[in-house]
C-alpha cells in the first residue's frame, strides 16, 4: 500500500501551489446553485471531472487568502472559490524521490 493510499482525505484547501493530489471524493452537502436543475455545488464539480481516483493540481493560489483557487484536471483549468474547494477531499500524490 503506497503512503497516499494509506493518508486521510483533506480539503483541497489544504494544498499549496504547485502541489498534486488524488480526488477521493467530493462532499455533497454544498448549497444548491441557481439553475433550472437545482444542482449542487458538488454535484457541478463531479460533472467538470473532479472524481475519485483522478488527479489534480494546484496551478495559482490567488493573493489574499488564496480565493480562488486555480486547479487542473484532466488538462482543463478551473478556478474555484475557497468554500467550493472545500467540498473536494483528496489525498497528496507522493512525488518519486
Amino acid at each position: 500500500m503506497s503512503a497516499a493510499a494509506s493518508a486521510l482525505p483533506v480539503p483541497l484547501t489544504n494544498l499549496r501551489r504547485g502541489a498534486r493530489a488524488i480526488v477521493q471524493c467530493v462532499l455533497d452537502e454544498t448549497p444548491v446553485i441557481d439553475d433550472a436543475l437545482h444542482s449542487t455545488v458538488g454535484q457541478r464539480l463531479i460533472e467538470l471531472g473532479f472524481v475519485q481516483g483522478v488527479e489534480i493540481e494546484i496551478v495559482e493560489s490567488m493573493w489574499p487568502l488564496g480565493d480562488p483557487l486555480a486547479v487542473r484536471v484532466r488538462g482543463s483549468t478551473f478556478a474555484l472559490r475557497r468554500r467550493e474547494a472545500c467540498a473536494v477531499m483528496v489525498t497528496p500524490a507522493v512525488t518519486p524521490v
